[in-house]
């Protein structure tokens, strides 16, 4: 069945730049799921220009310059009063200027929100070099004071550098330096207007202006009138207050003056919308605007500028709320303002710029190519005017990047880069729009790098992109921008190198970007969505069915926030329907399926021919119809899916960024077609289309799926024609696509199975291969997975008879040695996981004392590791903790990872934490044969292991279908409310020994001596039976239990590690003997009867281990809390514990014995320090029950205490009656301690003993034969 692969059109946050640059960067990415299909995820681009309210052109050196009066309207402290030790009445600040000096109202801070204002106007000379000196002082004097107030903090900033911080409404943030009073988190905004020659004489602005001080006179009272401060005029002549009064009324009575009132307070509620997203006072600005135009005929030599600022505010409600009618009226009298400007005019260019960036936001809007062939004729105009503009530059690279994007023409994308590149040099360090321009440049060699993939462009975007970030801290209004764009380079370059730091990074900014665009942020929506796609893309990579389903409530929460009309709510809709596709591919819900179509459908209408977007729509609803087909075979849903796939690759022709994942999708829709139809010409139509996709792909994922469309394609050609090539091609093409399985967790699963497919069904030698690349690829997700419970969770992708299929394949081609290598690679994995975290490295500090830097670096790794492990059992943490502390736990590992390299280049440690290689394994048998039993859909197998000797392959006379039905009538068996029957439970053992057993044992007795001790490693579904127990019950024949004493093991390395595990030195043996018969588990909902012969069974041990040198120690009842018996774990080498037992299946880490006041969970044995451990006796329910949904994994109690260090441990199958544990326990120690003294090796045999005492005493088969025997 096909599956997709997903295209992404990243969202870009808006790039602050001189003039009104839009953020039109929109890089594309390609994100892989599962087969031949591919299916692009889309989020509009979010144009959020910058509004020129006051407008001035640049000149050519890249700094903006004022054309007339340019004056301070505002100015606004934040927590200026920070760590003042009182609060003053008022502050006030001066501006100094040459030899002119100014001084504001003395004003008190806001008390809640810690702001203080000042509407008072300061000139500016006309000269942008000009320096101007602003202080901060702190007044405690009410009132406006002559006194000299406390000097808070003080800064040097050009007129030039005054401006644009004005213009890009960037707060000067003050640095604490020696002598400052105020913290290092006040900031200074300064609001500046430029006004125009004609509009300056008439200007008057009704609010109190800012004194001019007297620098040779600062003692002598100003001068005021009911109240306000007057300016002194800059010839130095002192003007009089009421021939000032008498000039305002005359300027009041002007409509020049009605006119700019109205269009200061439009300014003033501009603004507003754009710190608070507030529609009110958006409309009020734009009423404002109209009013100020109404003010302004023709021929007003103000209309020009009073036209291009009601555009401003139109194209910013546009921007809001979606209402073309908006734009077209912006564009209407942007071009308006442009016939007022002509050719000559200083605002010509301005104008030009202006227009452009209209229309090539409606361009994108409605896809008119007029509109963007008219944005590119004006920007080249105005780039010509000033041809060392850098706003002109970016504008116009700006509308060519998305030239290139529609046409695929390379030489738009250079020629874009290229006056970037040139907008750079004119914006250098410490230029206030320098981030800007690394940004801008960073993103178009980000889409040079997906066209061509040149490393050299990807690597300097992502340094651009981190420059920038550094040069926009948090608080930046461009921040949110820079973290988009950098987690933006961080996906492409996981995308290409599989690095998950990348995508964690990558994560964690967006997260950021997020923050700061709260509830009610006009850009909420693309921030959400951005979050979300790359969560989709974590959820793809590893897994978490979390990262999922918050994908899906953030594109929901994003579709929420654009209605009908809205600009972004085609992207909105395509994002949610991409989501939706996955969870439908994850989980089968068909409604996820036809909600996705619909939505992509409602996406497409908005999206219509001559759209810019129009190719992705086509290519996302053919993707979900395609999906459909393979649902419900409808073939009206297969052929729109062609058409509109073929339509889309007709909008990418080659060199166009997405012309690869085109091809790729039409090739495998192809396939669909001939499958059902079986018309050749679709077959080598889709051959062509695959391998011109090959071709074109720059891509890890677009290269994984050309040639696993390939490989499929010539898999038909095999089965039709069967020519020895065609099959070679076949496995040629799975191996190429497994090289690029890094790309994407379920695509990579997804190629290596279907090689494995192929390749069993054609019998064909590249199976063991695929196999090993599937076992790598397995142990590869594990280990990144933060937690043992996430890496169980993380499993359930991957087919759980993997490792023994792996092992059935090596052994029919020969190999027993590589298959018992395979079975230890893909069995328990999470023990070998939590192993890797706790091994010793004595033996490299013994050899070699100078690697004790690196020992110790490799053990504090490991700790840290290992306790992160630990703490992600804790559930009540937060999303974002988890989150953090996964980031943290790959961190590590990367780190850990190093140092583990480094150690393999120590001669002796070249395999260090390898998988182990059989020689090594082979020691395992060191005490005695091994029994592999080997459970596989294509054979059922033993393995015997035998110490300095070739190991011996026994093909079973039993199908893996028998297998089952012998394993469901033994589970059945033993649910039985009185017990198993004994009748069943001979005829299992009596057929497990005929087609399993008898040619194992008649084997070993070639090999080993009667009564001799064996191990069994049982694989699949071999965990669920008792194998010690089979024999001819029914006819008094042979018995397994009376030729050989027998033990089980979980995994050769494990055994391994038992046998090689030095005895902790001291002559004392602390030994703990725990009892709980009556426990109280308030927070389950299970519970436990009480047990009648706990106290007995501890009495009984307790008077045959009271003897030196054994430390026994007794805890029972209520002294037997949870706590305690953790304690008592860590404390005492040799267990004893008597207790209910319970296995969890859906959950085996929570396995758990029930204690006091809660419960001892597998989770709890995991984190307890027990690697010097000798024995530990469960006698309890189900403590080596195990887990038949992941059975290679051994998941119980008993393992669990094994693979922890403890050497020797006994268990349960299933349940057991509390007269029969007692009986067998007492039974079991007094053969263990006949010797007076305790040896864990003896277990064994002392449970071998104890067993047959039982029988002698009458005690039915079935009810002693749960005990088992794990280790030495």
């Amino acid at each position: 069945m096909n599956s997709h692969v997903f295209t992404v059109a990243w969202l870009l946050w808006p790039l602050l730049c001189v003039g009104r640059l839009p953020a039109y960067l929109e890089p594309h990415f390609t994100n892989l799921p599962s087969s031949r299909a591919n299916h692009e995820n889309f989020n509009n681009p979010d144009h959020m220009e910058e509004v020129s309210t006051y407008e001035s052109p640049s000149t050519n050196d890249g700094i903006t310059r004022p054309v007339g009066r340019v004056i301070i309207t505002k100015l606004k402290a934040t927590n200026v009063a920070a760590i003042l030790r009182r609060i003053p009445a008022g502050f006030y600040v001066s501006v100094s200027i040459a030899d002119d000096h100014w001084r504001t109202s003395n004003n008190p801070m806001h008390p809640t929100t810690g702001i203080a204002e000042w509407n008072d106007p300061i000139d500016l000379p006309l000269d942008v070099s000009a320096e101007v000196n602003v202080q901060i002082y702190a007044s405690f004097e009410p009132g406006n004071t002559m006194e000299q107030g406390e000097l808070l903090h003080k800064c040097s900033i050009t007129v030039a550098e005054l401006i644009e911080h004005s213009r890009s409404s960037r707060p000067i943030a003050f640095s604490t330096t020696e002598g400052d009073v105020v913290s290092s988190g006040t900031y200074l905004q300064i609001t500046t207007e430029t006004l125009s020659p004609a509009d300056d004489s008439e200007v008057v602005h009704c609010r109190a202006a800012a004194r001019r001080v007297d620098s040779k006179a600062d003692d002598k009272p100003q001068a005021t009138v009911n109240g306000q401060n007057y300016i002194h005029p800059r010839d130095g002549h002192q003007e009089s207050p009421f021939k000032r009064a008498g000039r305002k009324v005359k300027a009041l009575i002007s409509s020049v003056f009605r006119a700019r009132v109205s269009s200061n307070v439009s300014n003033t509620a501009l603004t507003a919308v754009e710190q608070r997203s507030n529609r009110a006072d958006l409309d009020k600005a734009i009423e404002h605007h109209r009013s100020a135009l109404q003010l302004m005929p023709g021929g007003h030599p103000g209309r020009s500028s009073s036209l291009s600022n009601l555009a401003n505010a139109l194209s910013t409600r546009f921007q809001q709320q979606g209402d073309g009618k908006d734009l077209d009226e912006a564009i209407e009298h942007y071009q308006g303002a442009l016939k007022l400007r002509p050719e000559g005019h200083p605002q010509h260019s301005s104008s030009l710029n202006n227009l452009a960036c209209a229309l090539w936001t409606r361009f994108e809007q409605q896809g008119d190519g007029k509109d963007l062939d008219e944005a590119i004729e004006y920007l080249q105009g105005a780039l010509q005017l000033m041809p060392e503009c850098s706003s002109s530059l970016s504008n116009l690279a700006g509308v060519l990047l998305t030239q290139f994007e529609q046409q695929g023409d390379g030489k738009d994308l250079d020629e874009a880069i290229e006056y970037l590149q040139g907008a750079l040099q004119l914006m250098p360090e410490g230029h206030p729009h320098h981030s800007s321009s690394l940004n801008n440049l960073a993103c178009a060699l980000l889409t040079r790098f997906q066209q061509r993939g040149d490393g050299k462009d990807l690597n300097v975007a992502i340094e651009h992109h981190q420059s920038a970030l550094q040069l926009t801290p948090e608080g930046h209004p461009q921040c949110s921008s820079s973290l988009n764009n950098l987690a933006n380079a961080l996906r492409i370059r996981f995308e290409q190198k599989g690095d998950e730091k990348d995508l964690d990074e990558a994560i964690e900014y967006l997260q950021g970007a997020l923050q700061l665009m709260p509830e009610g942020h006009p850009h909420r929506s693309s921030s959400l969505n951005n979050l979300a796609c790359v969560l989709r893309t974590r959820f793809q990579q590893r897994g978490d069915g979390k990262d999922l389903d918050v994908a899906i409530e953030q594109h929901q929460s994003a579709l929420q926030l654009t209605p009908e009309g809205h600009p972004q709510r085609s992207g909105s809709l395509n994002n949610l329907a991409n989501a939706l596709q996955i969870r439908f591919e994850q989980k089968g819900d068909e409604k996820d399926l036809d909600e996705a179509i619909e939505h992509h459908q409602g996406a497409l209408q908005l999206r219509p021919e001559g759209h810019p977007q129009h190719s992705f729509s086509l290519n996302n609803l053919a993707s979900t119809l395609s999906k459909r087909v393979e649902q419900q075979g409808d073939g009206k849903d297969l052929d729109e899916a062609i058409e509109h796939f073929q339509g889309a690759l007709q909008l990418r022709p080659e060199g166009h960024p997405q012309c690869s994942s085109s091809l790729n999708n039409l090739a495998g829709a192809l396939q669909i077609r001939f499958h059902e139809r079986g018309d050749g010409k679709d077959l080598d139509d889709a051959l062509q289309l695959s391998y011109a996709a090959v071709e074109q792909s720059v891509t890890a994922s677009s290269h994984l799926i050309a040639h696993m469309n390939l490989a499929y394609l010539h898999e038909i050609l095999w089965s039709t024609q069967h020519k020895e090539k065609n099959l070679q091609d076949v496995m040629y093409h799975y191996k190429k696509a497994a090289e690029f399985a890094h790309a994407n967790l379920f695509q990579g699963v997804s190629c290596c199975q279907k090689w494995i497919r192929v390749a069993e069904q054609y019998h064909h030698m590249s199976a063991l291969d695929a196999y090993t690349k599937a076992l790598h690829l397995l142990d590869y997700h594990i280990s990144a997975t933060t937690s043992v419970l996430s890496q169980y969770q993380a499993q359930m992708h991957f087919p759980p008879d993997l490792a023994v299929n792996a092992a059935s394949c090596a052994l029919r081609w020969g190999d027993i040695c590589y298959a018992v290598e395979l079975l230890e690679q893909g069995r328990a994995l999470h023990w070998t996981q939590i192993a890797r975290f706790r091994t010793s490295l004595e033996d490299l500090y013994s050899q070699d004392p100078s690697t004790n830097t690196l020992v110790e670096q490799f053990q504090n790794l490991s700790a840290l590791l290992n306790k992160r492990a630990e703490l992600a059992f804790i559930h009540d943490k937060s999303r974002s903790e988890v989150m953090a502390g996964e980031r943290h736990y790959r961190n590590l590992l990367e780190q850990w990872k190093k140092v583990v390299e480094e150690i393999r280049t120590i001669k002796g440690f070249s395999h260090f934490l390898l998988p182990p290689l059989f020689a090594d394994l082979q020691e395992a048998a060191c005490e005695g044969p091994i029994i592999i039993l080997i459970a596989s859909k294509f054979s059922c197998d033993a393995i015997i292991v035998l110490y300095m000797q070739s190991p011996i392959h026994l093909p079973l006379k039993i199908t893996l279908k028998e297998l089952h039905d012998l394993v469901f009538q033994h589970l059945q068996n033993n649910k039985h409310p009185q017990g198993p029957a004994y009748t069943v439970f001979i005829e299992v053992m009596d057929e497990l020994w005929k087609k399993v057993m008898f040619p194992v044992v008649q084997k070993l007795k070639g090999v080993v001596r009667k009564h001799s001790h064996i191990w069994w490693c049982p694989t699949s579904i071999f965990t669920a039976l008792p194998l010690h127990c089979a024999g001819e019950y029914k006819h008094g024949g042979q018995v397994l239990s009376k030729l050989f004493v027998s033990s089980y093991t979980p995994s050769l390395s494990a055994l391994l590690k038992a046998h090689t595990r030095n005895a902790k030195l001291t002559q004392e043996i602390t030994f703990a003997a725990i009892g709980q018969a009556t426990p109280d588990t308030p927070n389950t909902s299970v519970k436990f009867p009480p047990l009648h012969y706990i106290e007995h069974e501890l009495d009984g041990i307790e008077a045959l281990l009271s003897i030196p040198p054994v430390m026994f120690t007794k805890l029972m009842g209520s002294q037997a809390t949870r706590e305690q018996v953790l304690q008592m774990l860590v404390d005492n080498q040799w267990l004893h514990l008597s207790c209910h037992g319970m296995q969890v299946p859906q959950e085996p880490f929570k396995s758990c014995l029930a204690m006091a006041d809660g419960l001892v969970s597998l989770f709890d044995i995991i984190n307890a320090n027990i690697s010097t451990h000798e024995f530990a006796f469960l006698s309890a329910c189900e403590t080596a029950m195990g887990d038949l949904s992941t059975p290679d994994e051994v998941i119980h109690l008993a393992a669990g205490l094994q693979f922890m260090g403890v050497k020797s441990v006994i268990g349960t199958l299933w349940q057991v009656h509390d007269d029969v544990a007692y009986k067998l326990v007492l039974a079991f120690y007094k053969e263990f301690c006949k010797n007076g003294t305790l040896d864990c090796t003896m277990a064994a045999r002392a449970l071998h003993a104890a067993v047959a005492t039982l029988a002698k005493d009458g005690v039915p088969l079935q009810e002693r034969a749960m005990f088992v025997h794990i280790g030495i």
